[in-house]
């Protein structure tokens, strides 16, 4: 046997008995050892294998599976631009610390700067991005440090195949795997974060730093304080419409705190960050100020969610937040037309039990956050790493090959700027809901609005229509333009890969919109 067979097999051996259960491969030639020997355990059950021919999709949608599974998920590649393609997503997994293991294959380091085709620098070509990093060659490498480094993000192994790299016939080799994942076990006790409060606030980040949905919501029961949360469809018990009624800075006033407590990062609304400010003190929970956030500021910090020493709310703080949102709701509920705006609202109030939903940046996930009523039944995902439109589309179908029903809701940009992550030959269930202003829309709610050259920089006015596009890759497509059109796509049971475009109002009337929508909010 080869050097290079011998390698991959080796590596492939280790992973399987690792526990992961799904790998992410892209075409080429120099990957062939490791391709092939995926390719064989796939043939046996032992792992599940994807192939997608664009590098980068192939990488987000990995970091969908993560999100569905929580568990590791190898994608391979060949060398050069190959390996460049998957930085992005390695990028947002090391802002989410997802365990994405990134297997590159590369030339003998002997042909560097030789001019040999396809090679380039690629050893730790991803920086400080990941946990770990390693330049392989032999044929043989133990995987116990890479496995390890996964906890806490992503890890980059780049192997030297030489020639020949094509396997004998055998695949005796396969006898010899048995599954014998390794728990982990937490050793680390919690420490204990006391307040005097009675006039506190809860704040949970979308993604909640990484904590389980289960952990974060016994926290917060027994913690008593209002809740604010950038998915509310996740915590049924958050104040509605809060990013809503807090842009008003009579609300605002009304409500200032004497401690926040937030959980993982806030990176959707103005509303909230202004009103974060207003606290005297500020306490964080949030794992990743151990590895990517480490200068975080606040008065006091936790990694990991501490026992508490504290007081609920008082019961007339809570009535206050509750009266506001109340408010709120009545005037959210009254809004009438198709704008992006109402689409957010009966989404969030007409997704199926069960459901699963990805939200794609920009306007999508902060028109939820803001406009859809907390509610639970719906496992909610969406990459708030570096919140990048990128690689949306093969995040949720990620997500999607792992769940029952996937809903995705997603701009038009978001769309077009990952159309590759359609081309696959899977069975995967995913119903995407394009909301279309032909553009940028939310650049329109932002300063620059109006500015000399803002269309033509900022809000990118593409004149497609992205039913038609989806439609020439053979994937069913519709156009919507009513409320009871968009009721009806979301009662119907999602069976493969189907396009909703949902063409709405112009970017300039969805940001006159929202902006009456905000002024509104000063006097309920």
């Amino acid at each position: 046997m080869n050097n290079s067979t011998s390698l991959a097999r080796v590596m492939v051996r280790q992973i399987i008995e690792a526990g992961i259960t799904d790998v992410v491969v892209s075409p080429g030639s120099r990957n062939a050892p490791l391709s092939l020997a995926f390719f064989a355990a796939s043939k046996r059950g032992l792992i599940k294998l994807h192939v997608r021919i664009d590098e980068r999709t192939a990488a987000f949608f990995a970091l969908g599976i993560i999100k569905a599974t929580g568990r590791p998920v190898p994608i391979v590649c060949t060398s050069g631009t190959a390996v460049a393609n998957y930085h992005p997503a390695v990028l947002e997994a090391s802002h989410t610390n997802a365990p994405l293991l990134v297997l590159t294959a590369d030339r003998p380091a002997i042909l560097r700067k030789t001019g040999a085709n396809q090679t380039t620098e690629q050893a730790r070509i991803y920086g400080k991005a990941v946990r770990y990093f390693a330049d392989i060659d032999g044929p043989v490498f133990p995987m116990d440090l890479p496995f390890d480094s996964l906890r806490n993000g992503p890890v980059h192994l780049n192997v030297q195949f030489d020639e020949p790299m094509l396997p004998d016939d055998s695949d005796q080799w396969l006898d010899e795997i048995k599954v014998s994942a390794k728990a982990f076990e937490n050793r680390t006790k919690p420490t204990t974060l006391k307040s005097d409060a009675n006039r506190g606030v809860l704040v949970i980040g979308h993604d909640r730093g990484g904590l389980s949905v289960e952990s974060v919501r016994k926290f917060a029961k027994e913690l008593g304080w209002p809740i604010i949360a950038e998915d509310p469809l996740t915590f049924a018990d958050a104040v509605a419409h809060a990013s809503i009624f807090l842009t008003s800075a009579q609300i605002r006033a009304a409500l200032i705190p004497q401690t926040v407590i937030v959980i993982g990062r806030t990176t959707l609304s103005r509303s909230i960050n202004t009103y974060l400010k207003l606290a005297p003190t500020q306490i964080v929970i949030d794992p990743r100020m151990a590895t990517v956030d480490s200068d975080r500021h606040a008065d006091k910090r936790f990694m990991q969610i501490p026992e508490l020493n504290t007081k609920t709310a008082s019961p007339e703080w809570s009535e206050q937040w509750e009266k506001y949102a109340d408010r709120a709701a009545k005037s959210i509920d009254a809004l009438t037309g198709f704008s992006e705006a109402v689409v957010a609202r009966e989404v969030a109030a007409n997704l199926p039990e069960g459901s699963t939903l990805f939200v794609s940046s920009s306007r999508p996930i902060r028109d939820l956050e803001g406009f859809g009523a907390p509610r639970s039944g719906v496992r909610t995902y969406a990459n708030r790493g570096l919140a990048g439109i990128d690689g949306n589309i093969s995040t949720a179908l990620g997500i999607a090959s792992a769940s029952k029903q996937t809903f995705a809701v997603l701009g038009d940009l978001s769309f077009l700027h990952d159309l590759t992550g359609l081309i696959h030959r899977e069975d995967i269930d995913c119903c995407f809901i394009v909301i279309n202003n032909d553009g940028g829309g939310i650049f329109s709610t932002l300063p620059q609005r109006g500015v000399d050259g803002f269309e033509s920089v900022f809000g990118t006015p593409h004149g497609l229509d992205p039913a038609a596009i989806a439609g020439a890759m053979g994937i069913s497509a519709s156009t919507i333009s009513s409320i009871d059109e968009l009721k009806k796509v979301l009662k119907s049971a999602v069976k493969g890969i189907s396009i909703v475009v949902a063409n709405v109002a112009s970017r300039d009337e969805n940001a006159d919109s929202l902006k009456a929508i905000y002024e509104s909010m000063n006097s309920i």
